[in-house]
């Protein structure tokens, strides 16, 4: 688990989203936000707009903070 905003841990999560849209926020422990990040790339990928959804999972990955 990462610790907060710019750990290393987010670092990590990142460059997973970078592969797989979703994976980051898996290792985080988000499963919810996982699945609809790795479902709306998958669907739009088929429209050529899966970038977005790809770049999103990168930033939501790597600025999360843990609340509480």
């Amino acid at each position: 688990m990462s610790s907060g905003q710019g750990s290393s841990g987010n670092v990590i999560s990142a460059l997973c989203s970078f592969f797989i849209p979703g994976l980051g926020q898996l290792l985080q422990g988000r499963l919810l936000i996982a699945i609809v990040q790795f479902v709306l790339a998958a669907i739009l990928w088929w429209i050529l707009l899966g970038w977005i959804i790809h770049i999103w999972s990168i930033l939501d990955a790597a600025l999360w903070t843990r609340r509480g």
